[in-house]
């Protein structure tokens, strides 16, 4: 499995905005800038995340993007998925149920299947809070 930078890159924007979370839309030039990503690339993927509900956006002065929910909300495994499309490490696991002619004697079928599972377990034990420097949460502070 290889996650493209699209998936890579989505994941760097939401770390990105949910660390600088002010309660106020973030310029997308702002992140593009501090991500290093070019802000056409950035757009596309914006919309994505966009349309998926993960994001709201405000067009305007004043506008940008924000999480759509709390950070604890989103896990690895829902953002790559959005963006990459399966992360079955091969073709025959992609739909559900597996119509592989094969299915039956295929020897490594389990192999996959175990590694699968593996991989989707541990993405979806990750929140985009638990990549965040801040855990993005501007209401949690030390006096």
């Amino acid at each position: 499995m290889l996650i493209s930078t699209k998936g890579r890159y989505a994941l760097r924007v939401m770390i990105d905005l949910c660390e600088h979370d002010t309660g106020e839309y973030v310029p997308l030039k702002e992140v593009a800038q501090r991500q290093e990503i070019s802000e056409k690339y950035l757009e596309s993927i914006i919309a994505v995340l966009v349309k998926a509900g993960y994001l709201n956006g405000l067009r305007g002065k004043g506008g940008g993007y924000r999480l759509a929910r709390r950070p604890e909300r989103y896990t690895v495994k829902s953002i790559l998925e959005l963006t990459e499309g399966s992360l079955a490490p091969v073709a025959c696991l992609e739909h559900e149920p597996n119509t592989c002619g094969r299915m039956a004697e295929c020897k490594t079928l389990p192999m996959w299947r175990k590694f699968a599972d593996i991989t989707n377990r541990f993405f979806e034990g990750i929140t985009l809070a638990d990549l965040s420097a801040n855990s993005c949460d501007r209401d949690n502070y030390s006096i």
